[in-house]
């Protein structure tokens, strides 16, 4: 399989504009996330897809690859999307470009579940992390997961999800981590189908394809890093970073 990973960048960011342009140890935040994903050495090949010159800019400059997207799109997938219409390849890692904690183990575990899949029954992968604190479940900015007993996506949502009605039922919370591992076709079937009402209502593009009927296969990865989606978390990064 030729696999190569995919790191769609705005400049523009709601919550935090120009976040991956700060500064994280002397370098940019996309930076960081560029590097850390070809560190890896696990792709044939990793580029930057944006929509921004500063940022296509900045990769270029230092020594990265990256492409411009041609046009105005909702969401990472769409931009990743038009990048690879015409790509050679069988498999697209998206890594999100505030991401510079992403890891090799972590990566590989998503590649292995497509290694695996000789029916070619999954259409993507994602990752999950455990959580257990009651701010970080009930925050709108942590996306929440639960899943079917074969480790499918069954929903995603910013609500604490399951909701507790029995709080000694036992249940598990997990944390949607913004990794996704496409095949070719679903990533391109993705970017023609129009957005529906869940993905519009809770702004999250990984409900499109439920809502479609793709399936969506989770992975659990002990690692969590920090994900720059406001001030305070580019300064929980920088101390961890140090």
């Amino acid at each position: 399989m030729k696999i190569i990973s995919m790191i769609p960048a705005r400049y523009s960011a709601s919550r935090f504009p120009g976040k991956l342009m700060q500064d994280l140890g002397g370098k940019t935040v996309i930076v960081r996330t560029y590097e850390a994903t070809v560190n890896t050495k696990l792709f044939d090949d990793v580029l930057v897809v944006t929509d921004s010159d500063i940022i296509y800019n900045e990769i270029v400059n230092n020594g990265g690859k990256a492409v411009m997207s041609k046009k105005e799109h909702e969401c990472g997938s769409d931009r990743i999307a038009e990048a690879v219409e015409f790509l050679d390849i069988d498999i697209v890692i998206n890594v999100q470009g505030d991401e510079p904690f992403t890891d090799k183990e972590s990566l590989e575990k998503l590649i292995a579940v497509f290694k695996d899949d000789h029916d070619k029954k999954i259409d993507l992968a994602s990752l999950m992390v455990h959580i257990t604190n009651e701010d970080e479940i009930n925050n709108p900015n942590t996306v929440k997961v639960v899943l079917d007993k074969f480790d499918f996506a069954l929903y995603f949502s910013r609500s604490p999800i399951p909701y507790p009605r029995d709080k000694n039922a036992g249940a598990k919370y997990f944390k949607h981590k913004g990794v996704y591992a496409f095949r070719k076709e679903a990533l391109l079937d993705f970017y023609r189908l129009p957005m529906l009402t869940l993905e519009a209502s809770e702004k999250l593009e990984q409900l499109r394809y439920l809502e479609y009927g793709k399936r969506i296969k989770m992975v659990e990865t002990s690692t969590e890093g920090v994900e720059i989606d406001t001030p305070e978390d580019l300064e929980r990064a920088k101390k961890q970073w140090k």
